[in-house]
């Protein structure tokens, strides 16, 4: 079965550490509802900083990246409907969906 990226953008910083925990407990709940859909169920992320040509930047650009999942679905589609349900969408951020794809790397 594909697996599938979902890059967290963007969100809600709480105002108190109940208010955090509230979401994670949310968070946790829409996790767990996936059960085996769920290959790695990643972590949230720091500030960023962006790496090109022309050097590094002390920003992740106008949408910086806040976390990852990554899950296995029969399609793009389906991965979709999986992340609509997570509570990130609820606080005011985005998730991004990609393909993971299966590519043999030779050293």
């Amino acid at each position: 079965m594909p697996k599938y990226l979902l890059a967290y953008h963007g969100g809600h910083n709480f105002k108190s550490k109940e208010e955090g925990m509230a979401h994670m407990v949310k968070w946790k709940a829409w996790s767990a509802g996936l059960g085996d859909a769920v290959v790695d169920p990643g972590m949230p992320v720091g500030q960023s900083k962006t790496v090109s040509a022309d050097g590094i930047t002390d920003d992740g650009g106008a949408n910086p990246l806040s976390g990852i999942t990554i899950l296995q679905a029969d399609s793009i589609e389906a991965a979709c409907e999986m992340a609509k349900a997570c509570p990130h969408v609820d606080m005011g951020g985005t998730i991004e969906v990609a393909q993971a794809m299966d590519m043999e790397m030779e050293m």
